[in-house]
């Protein structure tokens, strides 16, 4: 009978598992994070002290009656009351500021794309030119070049003046309460080299092949513009229209300089801006400032939304052709 030997396999070593997490692969970790929050602790302190607590102050007091002088003083919504039901400045500085609004972005946009589309094709000088019509945007915020403009369309003005000398007798614009806010919106005009240059960036973009293709077929210089330059530029038309809808909500400083800071004549330049200064810091009236504020801040808000959900029916992304 023979025997046979079994060999047993050598025992393999228990393995003991830490439910724990293991600190010492974490701490490496952690090491490498500190610096980030040291760079970018400057700025989170900045938005803080700087944006959230002054925002979170401005909340407060649109609720109190507040003079810059004595403590605030609790009134509910007695501020937002006023402004909706009782004041009718405010809806004047409403109305002057969407009339500003709706006249002035298209105007500036409409510019800034054709300027863009003729320095595209521009040859030699383009960089030239692309920094004379970008200058204004970096002079037309200054109070100074407001007065400049201000003197032009004033009474003996150059602007009546040259006007007048080819049979348009509109004599002053800025003491006529219905051309005024059209020397503000001429200003913002004038300023069109910010978008200008987003939109040169964008024609750049556009593939030729596209225009090349469509010449063949028959197509037009018109045609191209609405059927390939349109579409293509539609984004960047989004992203300009967006920031400009901003800005002309803030405007302050053309309207300031341009009425000498009473939003006159006849309150045909007083802006909202304008008038929440007024209030705030002429009237003393801190707390109905910041309830301006705060509606300024929520109508901005709302409006900025509707483009985003309207900009689905007629914005076009180059990623999206094939969805």
């Amino acid at each position: 009978m023979s025997t046979v030997s079994t060999t047993r396999a050598p025992a393999r070593a228990d393995r003991t598992t830490d439910p724990r997490p293991d600190k010492r692969k974490r701490r490496p970790v952690r090491e490498r994070q500190w610096p980030a929050y040291v760079f970018l602790s400057p700025w989170m302190i900045g938005a803080v002290v700087l944006t959230l607590v002054p925002m979170a102050v401005s909340l407060y007091l649109s609720f109190t009656d507040y003079n810059l002088f004595d403590p605030p003083h609790w009134v509910g919504l007695r501020n937002y009351e006023e402004m909706l039901f009782e004041d009718p400045r405010y809806w004047r500085s409403v109305g002057t500021t969407m009339l500003y609004v709706v006249v002035a972005v298209p105007l500036k946009l409409g510019l800034a794309l054709g300027v863009a589309m003729l320095l595209k094709n521009l040859g030699r000088g383009r960089g030239f030119y692309r920094s004379a019509f970008y200058a204004p945007s970096l002079l037309g915020a200054s109070m100074s070049i407001a007065l400049v403009w201000k003197a032009l369309f004033n009474d003996g003005g150059t602007v009546p003046d040259v006007l007048g000398a080819v049979g348009i007798d509109t004599g002053g614009w800025v003491g006529d309460p219905t051309l005024a806010v059209y020397a503000v919106v001429l200003l913002t005009v004038w300023q069109f080299g910010a978008p200008m240059v987003i939109f040169l960036a964008g024609l750049q973009q556009i593939s030729p092949d596209l225009y090349e293709a469509a010449a063949l077929d028959g197509a037009g210089r018109w045609r191209q513009f609405v059927s390939i330059t349109v579409p293509m530029l539609s984004p960047v038309v989004f992203f300009n229209l967006v920031l400009e809808v901003i800005n002309s909500f803030q405007v302050f400083t053309p309207a300031f300089a341009i009425s000498g800071g009473d939003g006159g004549p006849a309150d045909s330049t007083m802006f909202y801006t304008l008038y929440l200064y007024e209030r705030g810091f002429t009237a003393s009236h801190m707390g109905y400032a910041a309830a301006m504020a705060w509606l300024l801040l929520i109508a901005i808000g709302a409006i900025t939304l509707i483009l985003f959900r309207t900009s689905r029916s007629w914005v076009f992304y180059a990623d999206e052709e094939g969805r």
